[in-house]
């Protein structure tokens, strides 16, 4: 018996009528949900980023040579406030890991690259990443994986709807 069920069967005892199943499911998620990304975070931790930084980074990273993206682009892949933004690529900019870069077409508008130095750290610490997950997601079979990816699909589709 889990710390989940315990749970469970102490609200079954207080009120015998309460549906406990959606509890089951959502606690479990929350509780996975809190080992993974302390899993992940080693990863960060060791090469002194932030789990913010690596999506900043990783995002540049995936987007292709020249791995630059204007702050608008950035916020539409990345679904944080601007502010936020902002202050993400200003502690990046810190560590010499991305640069500003004034768009030569428009001298108003800046786009935001990584550095030599940033594209070393991010593709090094993307392997390491992957490297986790799959560690993480071992337990389970190729087939449960794809059940579970297929689940969440349905679940954040229906989710994604209800907040825009």
């Amino acid at each position: 018996m889990d710390d989940v069920q315990k749970k469970i069967q102490q609200w079954t005892t207080v009120l015998p009528s309460l549906n406990t199943q959606p509890m089951a499911l959502t606690s479990r998620l929350q509780r996975a949900n809190k080992h993974i990304n302390d899993e992940l975070n080693l990863t960060f931790k060791q090469h002194k980023i932030s789990d913010a930084s690596f999506d900043v980074m990783a995002t540049l990273l995936r987007s292709g040579p020249p791995h630059s993206l204007s702050p608008g682009q950035l916020l539409e892949q990345m679904l944080i406030t601007s502010g936020t933004m902002t202050t993400r690529i200003d502690k990046l900019e810190k560590k010499g890991l991305v640069k500003r870069k004034i768009k030569k077409s428009d001298k108003r508008s800046v786009n935001v690259a990584l550095t030599k130095k940033g594209l070393k750290l991010i593709e090094e610490v993307v392997l390491e990443h992957v490297k986790r997950q799959e560690k993480i997601v071992s337990i389970f079979s190729e087939d449960e994986q794809l059940m579970f990816i297929n689940l969440l699909q349905k679940y954040l589709h229906n989710a994604d709807k209800k907040h825009k």
